[in-house]
């Protein structure tokens, strides 16, 4: 990526896994019955959502490198230089991906 992009406030950025190309018996999938993927890793995260009561940041659990899975509709998506990646709040997040 030639251009830097930071999230703010509890925005996270996260490139999507790439769709699957073919089924597991090794038939091509064409692109327009390719799915989504809904896992995807984690490029930069912001400074934490706002505490309004403290006026202080709550930090993200999220860092960059981590594995994610996120809801169908999670999200905006932003072309940057010849990458498509979503930019998300981090209550879109369901889960981590370990190990």
């Amino acid at each position: 990526m030639g251009m830097k992009v930071k999230p703010l406030g509890d925005k996270i950025l996260v490139k999507r896994d790439e769709a699957e190309t073919r089924t597991e018996s090794g038939i091509f999938l064409p692109e327009s019955a390719k799915d989504k993927p809904k896992t995807g890793t984690v490029q930069a995260v912001g400074t934490g959502a706002l505490n309004t009561d403290t006026g202080e940041r709550v930090p993200l659990s999220l860092k960059k490198g981590d594995k994610v899975i996120f809801s169908s509709y999670a999200g905006t998506e932003v072309k940057i230089d010849k990458d498509t990646l979503l930019i998300m709040s981090e209550d879109e997040i369901l889960a981590v991906i370990e190990g």
